[in-house]
């Protein structure tokens, strides 16, 4: 009894050790997240309040020149709610945005099962070409590609009626709306290309080769091995690069604003043009503000969509 008497107190110290260590590592990624959370409070949260708040307000150039507005409640978004032009502008960027992540993710994921399959020089080759294109800076991108299918001087319109394609000398290719979301679609694409397929493909080398290998060996096809085993290993990787993609394309600006010359006709509004010209062209800063709160409450909703995903994914794992 004396003996285990004195053990009492060691035991009850090794305790108190594991309980402060147990807390420390339920702790630790929060502490370590902390100074990231805060440096990004700081510069997006106040933003962020300037624009909710002036969403709630009557600010126009009288506003600008006092810097004071007038707080009129949701009046800002009672007015875009029963606008038109605004839901026209919603459904034509939710099209614009669909259209974008899929091509952008099939042709992708295309690329990356060719590099996997490529021997070492080709397969260097074409990712140097990728990582070229990622690095192309988005203006000069889009110049270079409005030089492209210039009226004029467009090399691609030449190109196009030396292949005997058609006629497209001084073709305008943004006189059609069809054809000229089109052409922003290969520019959005072309550069978004190279950060999902290079992603995709450090996913594939981490396929397991006997998985693939057992099916082949069940008779599996090439397609159905990668429906039945390639697709399930990297689903996190295609959820997190589908929601990334939907954020990036929804609230596009660039491209749309330069390939149109900074004079873009309403068939071509986007929310982030919309926002835009509303605010700067029409001088209503607080409506712009209203229709910019409505783009970030939707790139929200596809963040939350995103999340739970990725937290399901976790859960069958």
């Amino acid at each position: 009894m004396a003996v285990a008497e004195s053990e009492f107190p060691l035991v009850s110290r090794r305790r108190r050790r594991l309980s402060r260590r147990r807390v420390g590592s339920a702790l630790a990624p929060y502490a370590l997240l902390a100074p990231t959370a805060i440096v990004i409070g700081a510069i997006l949260g106040y933003p962020l309040y300037l624009l909710v708040r002036l969403s709630f307000e009557q600010y126009g150039l009288f506003e600008l020149v006092r810097h004071k507005g007038t707080w009129i409640g949701i009046h800002n978004f009672r007015t875009i709610f029963h606008d038109s032009q605004f839901w026209h502008v919603v459904a034509r960027t939710l099209v614009f945005t669909a259209v974008n992540v899929t091509l952008t993710m099939i042709l992708g994921t295309a690329i990356a099962l060719l590099i996997a399959r490529l021997g070492r020089f080709m397969r260097l080759l074409l990712t140097t070409g990728l990582v070229l294109v990622w690095a192309t800076p988005v203006v000069v991108a889009v110049n270079i590609w409005r030089w492209m299918v210039d009226y004029e001087f467009g090399v691609a319109n030449w190109t196009l009626t030396k292949l005997h394609l058609g006629n497209f000398i001084h073709h305008d290719w943004f006189a059609n709306t069809w054809e000229g979301f089109g052409v922003i679609t290969a520019v959005i694409v072309w550069g978004a290309i190279p950060f999902v397929t290079i992603t995709l493909y450090a996913g594939l080398s981490q396929v397991p080769q006997e998985l693939v290998e057992a099916a082949q060996i069940d008779g599996a096809r090439a397609w159905n091995v990668f429906r039945e085993v390639t697709v399930p290993l990297l689903k996190p990787i295609f959820i997190i690069l589908t929601s990334l993609s939907i954020i990036w394309d929804f609230q596009v600006f660039n491209q749309v604003w330069i390939m149109l010359g900074e004079r873009p006709s309403p068939d071509y509004y986007v929310m982030g043009i919309y926002a835009y010209v509303t605010s700067f062209r029409s001088n209503e800063y607080g409506l712009g503000s209203a229709i910019a709160v409505v783009m970030v409450a939707i790139m929200m909703a596809a963040t939350v969509v995103y999340i739970r995903q990725m937290i399901k994914t976790g859960e069958v794992r």
